[in-house]
């Protein structure tokens, strides 16, 4: 994504972070419009902002951050997907607590745009919640939920991630970035010690600034396109779906 020094939607000034980057969005009679992804997300005051404005999306895509987007989007190009083109936007909101106030805006009882969203098992409660009070259903079974478009990482998408290479994959991953001899000193400190190999690695991806974002994409990169994760591969092709 192309940085940009003034964060602005539609015309709009965006509420400033000190971690912003563009993001493409399609509008009605515009090719793109561009807000701003701020620090973990993009603020829903912007983001109605920018509906107001014209952004007319096919479909938008909700999940927890940055990372979680960066995966999506590089299995749809993996999957020769062009989602731009496709009119999906994948819109990182900062936190699942924050799903229910980008519901309002996006769901039946604001724009009524065509949804479809993924989270981490701890978060499914936000999200189910979230669903249920913007009108799209009662006492919703995570059958449920997926039948809306919405999947569950279990136990979170990085889990997902580990399981389906391997955790000999996941070592040659970090080894082809140079950081193998960093990640053995993080199995030897004193609290990883007798840890198990998972919890490891997702202490060396999720304990550090920015890591989770660049080893997500590098991890999909890795994968057997015969072995995504249940809830990814679920989430896109929910995208492709007639309304």
């Amino acid at each position: 994504m192309r940085r940009t020094g003034q964060p602005k939607i539609s015309g709009h000034p965006a509420i400033k972070s000190t971690v912003a980057s563009s993001h493409r969005c399609h509008a009605a009679g515009v090719a793109h419009t561009e807000f701003v992804v701020e620090g973990g997300g993009i603020s829903v005051e912007a983001l109605a902002q920018a509906l107001a404005d014209g952004m007319n999306p096919r479909v938008v895509v909700l999940v927890e951050g940055t990372s979680d987007r960066e995966v999506l989007l590089a299995l749809a190009e993996l999957r020769g997907r062009d989602l731009d083109a496709e009119g999906v936007e994948i819109v990182p909101m900062g936190g699942a607590t924050k799903v229910q106030a980008f519901l309002d805006v996006l769901g039946p009882k604001g724009h009524d745009v065509r949804l479809a969203g993924l989270c981490d098992a701890p978060e499914e409660g936000h999200f189910r919640r979230g669903l249920e009070r913007a009108g799209l259903g009662t006492n919703l079974a995570r059958s449920d939920l997926e039948q809306l478009g919405f999947y569950v990482c279990v136990i979170d998408l990085e889990d997902e991630l580990f399981r389906s290479l391997g955790t000999s994959a996941v070592e040659e991953v970090i080894a082809a970035q140079g950081q193998l001899r960093s990640f053995r000193s993080l199995q030897n400190q004193p609290a990883m010690r007798g840890a198990a190999h998972l919890d490891q690695l997702r202490r060396f991806i999720k304990g550090r600034s920015g890591y989770a974002k660049t080893y997500g994409r590098l991890l999909v990169e890795a994968l057997d396109l015969g072995r995504v994760p249940r809830p990814l591969d679920g989430v896109l092709d929910h995208t492709t779906r007639s309304p």
